[in-house]
């Protein structure tokens, strides 16, 4: 008996499909260890805290790094998501030729409200598997803050991060590899009720 598997797509097979444009950039779709994931769609809280989050990063950090939105990172288990938030080394210019690889990367930021559960889950294992030191996710449903760093493999070969740590939105936090630049939580928290739209 012959059991159906699903086609999996190495970056260069991905970048192929684009390029025939058999995908664009309305299909919302992501490479996730080799298989095309249907991006959720983004409610107005979700919207509204990424301008504000890639807003205060750029006037906080300047010239200093290169702060991406909805763009996609290059890692090398097959994947190239489109993180809410990346935080990368050099100039934008420094990416004419190929996304960021892990290397490049400093901080990447996923923001949750109905997605909270898989960016918490497959994102940070994925994010772990390539080394990305720092993975944050704006926990909207909670108004605060997930920060994890010190990725590792267990005894079992599954990826996590051995440190998290949890800061409300009355708080501030140091930008990884910044650390003389602090970000203030309650600039990033869209003020007012969250809504399912």
């Amino acid at each position: 008996m012959t059991v159906a598997k699903p086609k999996r797509f190495t970056i260069n097979e991905y970048h192929r499909l684009i390029e025939l444009g058999f995908l664009t950039e309305t299909d919302r779709i992501e490479l996730i260890r080799g298989e095309l994931i249907s991006m959720t769609a983004k409610g107005t809280p979700h919207t509204v805290c990424a301008s504000i989050l890639c807003r205060q990063l750029d006037r906080l950090l300047g010239d200093r790094a290169v702060i991406r939105g909805q763009d996609p990172i290059t890692l090398p288990n097959q994947s190239e998501p489109e993180p809410d938030v990346v935080i990368a080394r050099g100039t934008d210019e420094d990416y004419l030729a190929h996304h960021p690889y892990p290397e490049d990367t400093l901080l990447v930021i996923e923001i949750s409200d109905k997605t909270l559960d898989y960016d918490q889950t497959t994102k940070l294992s994925l994010y772990a598997e390539a080394g990305i030191s720092n993975y944050w996710i704006v926990n909207l449903q909670e108004r605060q803050l997930e920060c994890y760093s010190q990725p590792y493999q267990n005894i079992q070969g599954k990826f996590g991060y051995l440190n998290k740590q949890i800061l409300l939105s009355n708080q501030v936090i140091p930008i990884p590899r910044f650390e003389d630049t602090l970000l203030n939580l309650n600039r990033i928290f869209p003020q007012g009720p969250i809504s399912e739209a």
